[in-house]
């Protein structure tokens, strides 16, 4: 069987963790088995859909590497043998294989209003039963038909579901479910406006665009027993389906806004990085048999496998992939680290002018520090910008009786020392230290605070060798003048 699977989102917000849990699922089942991983949209909610949430969709998912083979033409992929991609523009094809559920009788015109719908929905709670639509129009004569046309009154088109029976869903992750057909209602297939709802246009899209694999949240399981009535109506063998696990916030409920970020755009705002979110959201609802947490890129789709997901919901642990986070900024050669850094050090308008540090060697001091890419900015930023004491740094390392004696030596040795290195700097402060009968906090306290405005940093030495002579200079003795 060639593999293909689909990621189809609706155009209405942002691409949430959910979603962009589920899409990466259908990229790496499609990538581990070589076959094609096709982006549609999903755009039949004539209210909510728009354009910019579309683009927002497809820069998500650029931006977490799931380019996709055939989807929507953008400025870097072309579209595929199966397009138009937006269901919006299939329109005519939705209403060929309309016209043919119709004429075989499997689908009828339902003339209820909501004002209808609503009453049905009253009397079911109140006789303690499951809403269902009670099929009133489902066997309506040609003259009422007539009645209904002539008064003007609009209709939807609802599919006929078996009326005794069960319709049994063979999914990949939780096994054969069972589904009373009598609990099932004739659904909408056709809305009043025209357009395809949801059941009906994933069926006919996923069939002509050949998707062998359904794997999706499973909010959809539900929908999934009418989605196979439609293929048996319409003689099509369906694709194998899978449902995912549904993902929690820390306190156990549905993961929301509440528990913080939910889309992919604010993780890649507050400084994520692709790779580390991309690895964490595998996480959610699956696992390897010895419990891998971090993957590099190609092993985390030769991993992969449908038969690690699990039933029971994921939790969504924003500790966690920080860690994680940071891990993958550790591993990164400083210069793609900058790179990365770079929209970050723009908005925190950092930009070395002629003589000041390199950012790959200022960023490279804290390598091993960062958790994430907005934590950069504020860790180099005293070498490029104007120097800054904090009040701890003034109150508690440079309000000493010794200070001021402190700095104008360290100036003097430092302007002479004949190399700038790291131990060189180191022996030079030391020697100091020890020839005035300092302790080497006395001298590195004060010292660290008249260069970098701070108490605490990267270390001492290389820091300062990294600053360079005449910059670490001037501001021990400009230290000096404020003291």
């Amino acid at each position: 069987m060639k593999i293909r699977t689909r990621f189809a989102p609706s155009p209405t917000g942002f691409l949430h963790i959910g979603g962009a849990r589920t899409a990466l699922f259908n990229w790496l089942f499609a990538r581990k088995h070589k076959g094609s991983f096709v982006l549609r949209i999903e755009d039949t909610d004539e209210v909510r859909s728009t354009e910019d949430s579309v683009q927002a969709i497809l820069d998500s998912l650029h931006w977490l590497g799931l380019n996709w083979d055939e989807g929507p033409k953008d400025s870097l992929l072309s579209e595929g043998p199966y397009k138009p991609y937006f269901q919006m523009q299939r329109l005519d094809i939705y209403k060929k294989f309309l016209d043919q559920l119709m004429r075989d009788g499997k689908a009828y015109r339902c003339y209820c209003s909501k004002e209808d719908l609503d009453e049905m929905r009253r009397l079911a709670a109140l006789e303690k039963r499951p809403p269902r639509y009670d099929r009133r129009c489902r066997n309506l004569t040609d003259q009422e038909k007539k009645g209904y046309d002539s008064a003007g009154k609009k209709y939807s088109i609802r599919f006929k579901m078996p009326d005794s029976g069960t319709t049994v869903v063979d999914d990949l992750i939780r096994g054969k479910v069972s589904f009373e057909n009598n609990l099932l209602q004739d659904f909408v297939i056709i809305k009043t406006s025209g357009v395809p709802t949801y059941n009906f246009a994933c069926v006919i899209d996923d069939h002509l665009m050949e998707i062998s694999h359904v794997i999706r949240g499973d909010e959809h399981l539900s929908n999934t027993p009418s989605q196979l009535r439609l293929y048996e109506a319409l003689g099509w063998a369906p694709p194998v389906f899978a449902h995912l696990s549904m993902i929690l916030g820390p306190d156990g409920a549905k993961l929301s806004k509440r528990h913080g970020a939910t889309s992919v755009l604010e993780y890649k705002n507050e400084g994520f990085i692709p790779g580390a979110l991309r690895n964490y959201l595998a996480l959610l609802g699956w696992a390897t048999k010895n419990s891998q947490d971090l993957f590099s890129y190609d092993e985390l789709i030769s991993s992969f496998d449908i038969e690690g997901c699990q039933k029971n919901p994921a939790t969504f642990d924003n500790v966690k992939l920080t860690w994680m986070n940071g891990e993958y900024i550790r591993k990164m050669p400083v210069s793609d680290l900058v790179l990365a850094a770079q929209p970050f050090l723009d908005r925190a308008g950092i930009k070395p002018a002629p003589g000041s540090p390199s950012l790959e060697s200022a960023i490279s001091l804290e390598h091993q520090k960062y958790k994430k890419l907005t934590e950069i900015p504020s860790l180099v930023d005293f070498f490029y910008k104007p120097l800054e004491m904090t009040p701890q740094a003034r109150e508690k390392s440079l309000s000493g009786p010794d200070v001021l004696r402190i700095l104008e030596d360290l100036s003097v040795r430092l302007q002479d020392l004949p190399a700038f290195k790291e131990k060189e700097i180191e022996a030079a402060v030391r020697q100091y230290a020890q020839e005035k009968g300092f302790k080497a906090g006395q001298v590195f306290h004060p010292l660290r605070a008249a260069v970098s405005g701070r108490t605490d940093g990267p270390t001492l030495f290389l820091m300062i060798e990294v600053m360079g002579r005449e910059e670490a200079v001037k501001r021990l003795r400009r230290c000096q003048g404020i003291i």
